[in-house]
């Protein structure tokens, strides 16, 4: 999930029809539903069984990958050559879905119903914004959607979480563990650094635009003991101009 705030549109007529049509055939996926608790503490009824996984946008679509991949649907974006080379075969070039969330969806209600997931899954921010995106998506179209915490603190927690969603319980026990032993790794070796390097995180198309401190954008340097030298401007994505992002020279 991009921090920018999403914007699903409104639904039409039409979206809201086809909606209903698709969604009454729309296989039942098991027998019964159970409820999990998910990152932003909605309860969530999953099928008993899931096999099939939209990822509503890029963060979902890496961490079903890593969990799951083979009840991953497809990708917000379609994978290309090179990237290919590094993804598994038969998953990597699954077709591009579109997503639900971040700067400009691509998806809409016709389409998500017509992929006949058995749950939705996102992963970044879970404040109210997305909280309302989901419970509306849901209740649209009838399909089970959970969010998880992205921070990166709360990753351990997040793949526990997706376990239980998908009924991957070992194996995410052990991306849990894995995960959490290489996070304290990281803090024991930051805890032994002397003076920290400065950096600044460039994103847009002419670079000038990043992310603010404790934003989950850039908290990767925070827990690598970095310091990111726009970390006091405000605004969700604030934009550069000559010395006001970094009053010292990263390095």
């Amino acid at each position: 999930m991009d921090s920018k705030s999403p914007d699903l549109p409104a639904p039409r007529r039409r979206d809201l029809l086809i909606a209903a049509g698709l969604g009454a055939c729309l296989p039942a996926g098991a027998q019964g539903t159970r409820s999990v608790v998910d990152g932003a503490n909605r309860r969530v009824n999953v099928p008993a069984r899931v096999q099939r996984i939209f990822p509503a946008g890029p963060p979902a679509a890496i961490w079903l990958y890593t969990l799951a991949p083979d009840a991953l649907i497809g990708w917000p974006r379609a994978n290309r050559g090179p990237e290919l080379e590094f993804l598994l075969p038969g998953i990597g070039n699954r077709p591009e879905v579109g997503r639900l969330t971040g700067r400009g969806n691509t998806t809409n209600l016709e389409q998500l119903l017509a992929s006949k997931p058995d749950l939705i899954v996102d992963a970044g921010s879970t404040r109210q914004t997305f909280v309302e995106l989901a419970d509306r998506v849901q209740a649209q179209t009838g399909i089970p959607y959970a969010l998880l915490d992205g921070r990166l603190e709360a990753t351990a927690q997040g793949y526990t979480l997706l376990g239980e969603l998908t009924g991957r319980t070992e194996r995410a026990a052990r991306l849990a563990r894995y995960t959490a032993d290489t996070l304290r790794t990281v803090r024991e070796r930051v805890a032994r650094a002397t003076a920290p390097p400065r950096v600044y995180y460039a994103r847009g198309p002419e670079g000038l635009e990043t992310g603010l401190g404790g934003s989950i954008n850039v908290e990767m340097f925070e827990a690598m003991g970095i310091r990111h030298v726009a970390t006091g401007l405000q605004g969700a994505w604030p934009r550069c101009r000559s010395n006001r992002c970094w009053p010292g020279t990263p390095r």
